[in-house]
């Protein structure tokens, strides 16, 4: 059997390297002329990180991201809401990792690289079209000028080009652009000093506002880190034409951005001052799209964002994509047909995807901050009287469970 990967990120090198561990020939194809270290922070959840970790990465991982120790959601006014600790230190096998996006993709990047070889590797690609048949599919790619490159035969084409997936539009061609909610992300990493234990991940504000900050990489000195900060903010109206393209190519501006983050208070970090000392940052219109009835047509499936792009809310984008991978390659490598596997991952990923692109639309586990700041918009003495534990911990766990990472997690109550 051989697979046609179509997308270089995440999600694709990783089905790369899961089919390569099962025996399974493969090709990846993307179409940028080099697959760069883009991007700023993540996070990675233990269910995902178990995969990479059973593909022997965890030792490279640890050697570039910082494993994620505490949670804190917090109020734009800076109250604590809810406080937990994330991977080992809640129960986990394997940590939690808060890494530089470009970062984690070199990192499995290079497991592909040394693993099937540079020449199942092919940049400056781009899809044009595919046909299938009895016997398998067959992809045409082209450069950028528009020149024909290569012709690939194949018993599996897997779409895993992102939110402007030329494979799903192909599949559903009438389903129009991705679906903007009115917010804006605007993303940013620097060299900042520690705060709180140095793994330390804090969330302030529900999905009208909301401030995202934590540390992905050692800094310079052994008093800071290379920190991620992210800033979500409603601009506009859902459903209607986002303001930007949906890609990370644009960079943000100062004068635009700093009246909301001047809106935050968090006493653990000078946020404003984070911000101002970031030399450049990006802006995204914050999009997604409707859950698909199916992802797979004869020999043709998507997987990752292609498949189930989402609101990033939760942690969870990228180890989706890596879930995807795994069931994908275990499919293809039980089954006794491609078409039979591709339709045996379906039914395994699809609903599952589906449910946490509706649960991040409402706001996700980062949902009990809106509950609080909706029932106690000028802040609180007591937040056992606005919402009690019990209504708070359903809703983060609530999500836990519905994106497959619950574990036995040591909490303490917000004082």
């Amino acid at each position: 059997m051989k697979a046609i990967i179509v997308g270089g990120g995440i999600g694709g090198l990783t089905t790369a390297l899961m089919l390569r561990a099962r025996g399974i020939d493969c090709e990846l194809f993307e179409q940028a002329d080099a697959i760069r270290e883009l991007g700023v922070g993540i996070n990675t959840l233990p269910h995902a990180i178990r995969e990479l970790a059973q593909l022997g990465l965890l030792d490279r991982l640890d050697e570039v991201a910082i494993r994620t120790y505490e949670l804190f959601y917090l109020t734009r006014r800076g109250q604590e809401v809810w406080h937990e600790t994330r991977g080992v230190e809640a129960g986990h096998d394997v940590p939690q990792f808060s890494i530089h996006r470009g970062r984690l993709q070199s990192v499995i990047h290079q497991a592909v690289t040394q693993r099937l070889g540079p020449d199942k590797v092919h940049t400056g690609c781009r899809l044009g079209a595919f046909t299938q048949d009895e016997g398998g599919v067959t992809a045409y790619f082209f450069d950028r000028s528009g020149a024909h490159v290569h012709t690939v035969r194949g018993d599996v084409l897997i779409g895993a080009d992102g939110i402007h997936s030329k494979v799903r539009q192909t599949l559903f061609p009438n389903e129009g652009a991705p679906c903007w909610n009115g917010l804006m992300l605007w993303r940013g990493a620097t060299d900042w000093p520690v705060f709180l234990t140095g793994r330390s991940m804090i969330i302030a504000g529900g999905l009208t506002a909301k401030a995202v900050i934590y540390p992905i990489a050692e800094g310079s000195s052994p008093a800071t880190r290379l920190t991620n900060w992210a800033v979500l903010v409603r601009i506009g109206d859902a459903n209607t034409t986002p303001p930007r393209r949906e890609d990370w190519s644009r960079l943000g501006k100062a004068d635009e951005l700093m009246p909301h983050v001047n809106g935050f208070s968090i006493p653990q970090v000078d946020f404003a001052a984070m911000v101002r000392a970031t030399p450049e940052f990006w802006e995204y219109p914050c999009c997604d799209r409707d859950p698909l009835p199916y992802w797979s047509s004869g020999r043709v499936t998507l997987l990752g964002d292609a498949a189930h792009p989402m609101y990033p809310v939760g942690s969870n984008g990228a180890s989706q994509a890596i879930l995807d991978a795994r069931a994908l390659a275990d499919a293809l490598a039980r089954s006794e047909h491609p078409r039979q596997a591709l339709m045996a991952y379906e039914q395994k990923r699809l609903p599952m995807t589906a449910d946490i692109v509706a649960s991040n639309r409402r706001g996700g586990p980062e949902g009990v901050i809106d509950a609080v700041e909706q029932l106690a918009p000028q802040g609180f003495t007591d937040i056992n009287t606005i919402l009690n534990y019990e209504a708070r911990e359903a809703i983060v766990r609530g999500y836990a469970s519905r994106a497959g990472f619950a574990a036995r997690m040591v909490t303490r109550q917000a004082s």
